[in-house]
């Protein structure tokens, strides 16, 4: 009989922190590590389609594609935004290593200067649905954390 071995998905646990930005307006904050330098924080947003990161943080970035993507943002503006496609170095979510993240670049400054009010989070970008269900991302707010599965090849 032919014996079968069971594999789990690598998960890895990463705490979150939940801010208030406004009265009963509440917004999820996730860390990730570079190879190299400060943690830079995410804010999880269910509702986007796309990951949006800051263009201002070049650090980041590994190339930039030309041309742009017209990017549709509920709430942000009637037209929909002009970006650039950018591919950003390796990331770590917790345990979990990400390489060459495609995401929209888009200036993040008017982002920042809402979180600067009620927190110390520089904000890099906006993680969409497109990271989260790539990574079966699933969000605990019990416990504060979110789980993220790398997916399978």
């Amino acid at each position: 009989m032919p014996i079968c071995f069971k594999f789990e998905a690598m998960r890895t646990k990463i705490p979150i922190d939940i801010i208030e930005l406004e009265s009963l307006n509440y917004h999820l904050i996730l860390p990730t590590q570079p190879d190299e330098g400060e943690t830079a924080y995410w804010v999880i947003d269910t509702g986007a389609s796309k990951s949006v990161f800051d263009k201002n943080q070049a650090d980041f970035i590994l190339s930039e594609e030309e041309g742009t993507e017209d990017l549709h943002a509920a709430n942000m503006s009637e037209e929909p935004l002009k970006t650039s496609l950018g591919i950003l170095k390796p990331l770590f979510f917790g345990k979990l290593k990400v390489e060459a993240m495609k995401v929209a670049l888009l200036d993040m400054d008017h982002i920042n200067e809402l979180y600067q009010k009620v927190s110390d989070y520089k904000i890099c970008g906006l993680l969409g649905s497109d990271f989260l269900l790539k990574y079966n991302a699933v969000i605990d707010y019990k416990r504060k954390r979110i789980v993220l599965s790398k997916p399978k090849v």
